[in-house]
């Protein structure tokens, strides 16, 4: 089955950090040649699923990750992912998000150099969105849940030296669609 990935370039400052104190900002969506990177939704249509995600930038300069979420054909989930990347977040507790969304549930997704048969580990975090509210959300490390493709791995733990990816993934197994806009990421 052919994959689908729509690609963009969106900006991004994985690569160049901007330090504001005890926090670091990961992602901030502003206009700068030099913090330009791809991203990738990766909907369910890898397994035949007919869930189907997009992203742009607006004009506020925030992320806006938006689709339809269908149960079709075992489907049930849309994400969209950072280009690999290497981050130490060692010296920071966790991450902080901040989201106006749509009152779907969302996880955010990272990548550290941890392995289940070969292949990346997910380290997951559920949050809930209020429609139409900014918020912010603070996930600390030690609450990230290890995953494989759904399957939970509790014995695989999560190391902040080495971070390869962040995303966002909506599996609430609820049809419909979905939007959630997303103003900046940082550790903290």
């Amino acid at each position: 089955m052919k994959n689908i990935f729509k690609t963009s370039i969106v900006t991004i400052c994985l690569s160049s950090f901007n330090l504001y104190g005890s926090e670091k900002v990961l992602t901030a969506f502003e206009n700068s040649e030099s913090q330009l990177t791809q991203w990738q939704i990766v909907d369910d249509g890898v397994m035949g699923g007919l869930s189907k995600g997009k992203f742009k930038i607006s004009d506020s300069e925030s992320l806006i990750f938006k689709g339809n979420l269908s149960l079709k054909n075992n489907g049930g989930f849309s994400s969209i992912r950072s280009k690999r990347t290497s981050l130490d977040l060692s010296n920071y507790k966790g991450i902080k998000i901040r989201t106006r969304g749509d009152g779907r549930n969302y996880k955010i997704r990272l990548e550290s150099d941890s392995k289940y048969r070969r292949m990346a580990v997910s380290f997951q975090y559920e949050f809930t969105t209020v429609k139409g509210e900014w918020s912010e959300v603070f996930i600390p490390f030690e609450k990230l849940k290890a995953s494989f493709r759904g399957w939970n791995l509790p014995n695989i733990q999560f190391n902040s030296k080495t971070i390869k990816r962040v995303g966002i993934i909506i599996a609430d197994k609820k049809e419909g669609p979905f939007e959630l806009e997303v103003d900046w990421i940082k550790a903290s």
